[in-house]
């Protein structure tokens, strides 16, 4: 026999990999259990024994641990932490999308009694606010449910009845039957402007106060689309927090600060506030909710069906680029999406990556050596009109994958130009049709990699890429193949092409 307090000290993965494994077996805590009684009854672990050992509560017995290790046809060392594989503590994600998570291990370190201590601390010491860390857990939270909020559909489709489009009419007479009286207003009270941290490259275009007044800026007499989108945001705080007393206050612009103010400020000295949280969650539900309203599910992406996905489709529904290609990671039947919003020189004022693409730019902090080669930001300060779009090759770990997307230059109320991007990872589609997603996406890179970093797409693969794209009914993944594909890097320490844009070549 071990000696105990040695399995003890040896067993921070344990829980872990016995969960993992038995999910990859698809057995339920009842399955294992049983299978257990059949090797050893006098030693099987029981249901709620089983749930304590995964949760990290228990560490078996040596005589427990070698008979679940007889079950998964594994030698008992291998549960132990000498022989920590990547994929025996790799957390089990489903279907869900976004980035991958790790095994949080030893479980006792990450209780909620500890995090709630030290997740303060670590905003504190680095400088993060809690509106920053608010926004990057309801991220993590969208992604990992790959944008899908049932409820939230539901609620908006009873207030709209699925009607598509919605007139500005339409949409007022709404905001009035919710009991909320609109009052315009010249400038912003410096109350507002002082409480949002708002500052030149900022507009405030509505708040609410208090019992039921909605206040819009005059400027938004010339805006009906952006009016539109402004009261659905209003309509949903009425329907899903019932008009609470939290000040609602929408803003457009930058929403951030320059990169000098950023050298010249010191770290923050307090942790967060619940109520960034909160506040946070309730901005992104009234959003979200104001997005089902004007473009609801399946009218939406009937509409976006019939219109090959273009990004035009928004004039069709009455809504903005921004609402339009939101809506389309929503609601189109291929989950493997992603959006950006970007604002130069290094702000991503809005992320969203269902399929866990890599971030090339921060939306804390400034990135030193950002990649140039995204067609978000190749955009931004490119004098150009209408849409753009490209395949991109990009290493995931240590996979190449093939992304195609549209892009957008847009300005917002501030006069601020930004840029809006909807793409999509095309290796599960390749994948789908019976093709090695890998080998296709190797042989672009190489391609590309071998041309200075772009290449016309050789034509083997585009006969592959351009039966996915008829497949999926995306008229810009058809736009895209017809130009040069392009290497791109998440980071230039990274960079895949030969000379690197970012050190000199060695060769």
């Amino acid at each position: 026999m071990k000696n105990k307090n040695s399995l003890i000290r040896k067993a921070h993965f344990l829980g872990t990999k016995i969960r993992n494994l038995r999910k990859r077996n698809h057995l339920t805590m009842e399955d294992l259990s049983a299978r257990c009684i059949k090797v050893d009854p006098e030693c099987a672990p029981s249901v709620s024994y089983l749930s304590m050992i995964e949760r990290g509560k228990r560490v078996p017995s040596e005589d427990v641990l070698e008979v679940i290790a007889s079950v998964f046809q594994k030698d008992l060392d291998w549960f132990l932490d000498d022989i920590p594989e990547a994929e025996a503590i790799k957390p089990s994600k489903g279907s869900g999308g976004g980035i991958n998570g790790m095994a949080l291990e030893p479980n006792f370190l990450f209780s909620n009694d500890i995090l709630q201590i030290a997740i303060p601390e670590m905003l504190s010491q680095t400088g993060t606010s809690g509106r920053q860390f608010a926004h990057l857990l309801i991220r993590a939270h969208q992604e990992h449910h790959q944008n899908h909020f049932p409820d939230l559909e539901r609620a908006a489709e009873d207030v709209g009845q699925k009607r598509l489009p919605l007139s500005l009419e339409e949409i007022i007479a709404l905001t009035q039957r919710h009991g909320l009286t609109i009052k315009w207003f010249r400038k912003t009270p410096q109350s507002i402007r002082d409480s949002m941290g708002i500052d030149d490259s900022q507009v405030v275009t509505s708040f609410f106060e208090p019992p039921n007044s909605l206040y819009i800026n005059q400027i938004m007499k010339s805006q009906p689309v952006r009016l539109k989108y402004n009261l659905a945001v209003h309509i949903g705080h009425c329907v899903l927090h019932d008009k609470d007393t939290m000040r609602n206050v929408l803003v457009t612009g930058r929403d951030e600060i320059s990169p000098l103010q950023e050298q010249n400020l010191q770290p923050q000295s307090t942790g967060m506030d619940a109520q960034d949280v909160l506040r946070a969650w309730r901005d992104f539900e009234c959003s979200f909710f104001a997005g089902a309203l004007l473009c609801p599910k399946v009218p939406f992406r009937q509409m976006l069906d019939r219109n090959g996905y273009e990004i035009n489709t928004a004039q069709l529904a009455g809504v903005s680029a921004s609402v339009a290609m939101r809506r389309m990671t929503a609601v189109s039947p291929y989950p493997h999406w992603h959006y950006f919003d970007a604002y130069a020189p290094g702000k991503l004022k809005a992320v969203y990556r269902g399929n866990g693409i890599p971030l090339p730019w921060g939306n804390m902090r400034m990135v030193e050596d950002p990649c140039q080669h995204w067609a978000v930001f190749r955009m931004i300060n490119a004098p150009l009109t209408g849409t753009s779009s490209q395949i991109s090759i990009l290493n995931v770990g240590d996979e190449p994958r093939i992304y195609a997307c549209e892009s957008i230059k847009v300005a917002d109320l501030a006069d601020n130009s930004h840029v809006l991007c909807s793409g999509i990872d095309l290796n599960p589609a390749i994948e789908a049709q019976g093709k090695s997603a890998q080998e296709i996406a190797q042989q672009l890179k190489q391609a590309c990699v071998g041309n200075g970093g772009s290449a016309p797409i050789p034509k083997a693969i585009k006969k592959d890429l351009m039966s996915v794209a008829k497949i999926l009914n995306i008229n810009w993944v058809e736009r895209g193949i017809e130009n040069d594909a392009r290497t791109i890097c998440s980071r230039g320490a990274v960079c895949p092409r030969t000379p690197s844009c970012y050190r000199p070549c060695n060769s």
